[in-house]
């Protein structure tokens, strides 16, 4: 392409004209999205369904249920039907927003279902995946909590839970001490009041900055902390405000009621969100592979989120999410590799440790966002200093909230203001593109490691009078085994299945598993010799190899299947004596 391009330059310049411009890599879409900003929930509807109208031959937007507050819950189911229905092939589950407040992973799962149908059959990779594999994307698992994080007063890490009201405080009463805007604008930021015994003082040149005082010094100011009022009189403030599960602890696998983790719900799929996409994932066995956006800290997680679960995790499965999470590490900049438990906390009931512990599918969830991005170098901990002119150079105090003074009904005078709700775990705007597209390139990295399979070798040899041996290789080209090991393990699923079937009314006297092609023995099937069944069906990277002893005559055909709920059914025809 450059040699074409150089020559028509040179041609052009002799025949004294100017070199034509090369053109720039560029995916021309139907529908115009700006991921330079964010979107509320009905917004994201609204793309989705324009999408969908736009490629009604590759997406079908399904409602699987309604929200506690009654908003619809859609899933776009994309897939090239000329492959197939999406049924037939190894699927990926991605989805977004379980927790209201990290509100660009509903963005990064839109992106990447804008970015893939516009791709289909102008970029050669993606078009080949999704001619083999099928998508079901979830934009917003929690809709109601996004909303009300838009919608209402918060700080960046409020609206985590969906909208069930919950007696938070035990007084008998349910959200009867929300958060209160004193000041209007929008967010939930901090009060500081004077005090001759205060332990802080403000910052001469920026008043911005309150700087803690040393032990043998006396300071001006005492923090107050979150801006509102006691509105039940209890003495305390903003103590229970709307909102109660934590939807991404409300999941079977390694489940424990909310006296153990609080906000679990109260028994697993007891929130109609997470029953509607339990209820969707269960329907899709062909679901091989499983994305969750979260944010914020820059991390590629993989369970378990508890340490007794280990060992669920057998040792080849690991080497998979060890493989995918190190190209990853990769593809992220400053994104980080980590297990739930060993690396970030203990989580029970977790989304992706059910897809993976309860269904065996390899699953991750990336934490969007990391302050070493501000930086574009791994600065794991900026000092405040650093963030400081950060915000000032290059969002330019839009993160900030001046102070301002305000009458608290219980308190007097106090000062109310300080960093908003965009101030972090958001991704800042101007870098929110890229971020969405990293995280799309990795999660279709994920996706394209999904199963492949195809018949490597299939031959026959007379093995007797009226007696053949018909020996086939399966091979499995990517990393993702047809059957996880734990799948194997505790019988998840469906086995794969590898038929032989006689066309002219033979039979298969006996059939066995091999090692190598070499071998002169074989692990003999005890029972339907025709239709092996393959509990660990066939590895990544890997092959079985399995011969038949078929009765019949030359010239006579035998087909050969392989089946798998996570793979593309494949199936070849031999004849005897070739």
């Amino acid at each position: 392409m450059r040699i074409a391009h150089a020559v028509l330059a040179a041609c052009t310049l002799a025949a004294g004209g100017a070199a034509p411009a090369v053109a720039q890599p560029h995916v021309e879409g139907r529908v115009e999205i700006a991921f330079n900003r964010y979107y509320t929930y009905a917004e994201l509807e609204d793309h989705m369904k324009r999408i969908a109208a736009a490629y009604p031959d590759l997406v079908e937007l399904r409602e699987i249920g309604r929200s506690l507050q009654g908003r619809s819950l859609w899933v776009a189911i994309v897939n090239s039907p000329k492959t197939g229905p999406h049924t037939t092939k190894p699927a990926m589950w991605i989805d977004g927003n379980v927790h209201g407040n990290e509100v660009q992973s509903a963005e990064a799962v839109l992106y990447s279902l804008w970015y893939l149908t516009k791709a289909y059959g102008q970029v050669p990779s993606l078009t080949d995946l999704l001619d083999r594999c099928s998508f079901y994307f979830m934009v917003s698992v929690n809709p109601d909590g996004r909303e009300y994080w838009f919608d209402e007063a918060n700080t960046p890490h409020s609206s985590r839970s969906n909208q069930r009201p919950v007696d938070d405080d035990r007084d008998g009463l349910f959200d009867e001490d929300p958060p209160d805007d004193l000041d209007g604008d929008g967010s939930i930021t901090q009060m500081w009041i004077r005090d001759p015994d205060g332990r802080w003082e403000r910052d001469k040149h920026d008043p911005r900055v309150f700087r803690r005082v040393r032990d043998d010094q006396r300071g001006e100011w005492t923090l107050l902390g979150s801006e509102g009022i006691d509105n039940d009189g209890d003495g305390r403030i903003n103590e229970d405000g709307p909102g109660g599960d934590d939807m991404n602890r409300n999941w079977p696998s390694g489940w424990k009621p909310s006296y153990a983790q609080g906000g679990a719900g109260e028994f697993p799929f007891s929130n109609p969100e997470t029953r509607a996409v339990g209820d969707f994932i269960m329907a899709h066995p062909n679901i091989a592979a499983g994305q969750s956006y979260h944010n914020a800290g820059g991390m590629i997680l993989r369970g378990p989120g508890a340490q007794f679960r280990e060992n669920l995790y057998p040792r080849s499965d690991a080497r998979v999410y060890d493989e995918i999470a190190r190209i990853g590490e990769d593809m992220l900049s400053y994104y980080r590799s980590m297990i739930i438990w060993r690396d970030l906390y203990t989580v029970h009931g977790g989304f992706v440790n059910w897809l993976a512990e309860g269904l065996g599918i390899i699953s991750f969830t990336n934490e969007l966002w990391t302050n070493a991005r501000y930086f574009q170098r791994d600065i794991s901990n900026p000092d405040d200093e650093r963030m400081w002119l950060f915000r000032d150079r290059l969002q330019f105090g839009l993160a900030f909230k001046d102070y301002t003074e305000f009458d608290h009904p219980q308190h007097g005078p106090v000062l109310v203001g300080g960093l908003n709700k965009w101030s972090s775990r958001s991704t800042p705007t101007f870098m929110l593109e890229e971020e969405c597209h990293r995280n799309f390139a990795f999660t279709m990295f994920h996706a394209d490691h999904m199963p492949l399979l195809a018949f490597e070798r299939v031959e026959t040899a007379r093995a007797g009078d009226g007696l053949w041996t018909v020996t086939v290789q399966v091979r499995n080209d990517r990393l993702i085994p047809s059957r996880t090991a734990i799948q194997a393990q505790r019988r998840i699923g469906t086995n794969d299945l590898l038929t032989c079937e006689p066309l002219a009314g033979g039979r298969v006297a006996a059939s066995g598993s091999m090692n190598t092609w070499r071998d002169t023995r074989i692990d003999p099937v005890p029972f339907e010799p025709a239709r092996v069944q393959l509990p660990a069906g066939v590895p990544g990277r890997g092959s079985v190899i399995h011969r038949f002893y078929v009765e019949g005559k030359p010239g006579e055909t035998v087909r050969i299947r392989y089946t798998g709920e996570r793979a593309k059914d494949i199936e070849t025809t031999i004849t005897l004596g070739d």
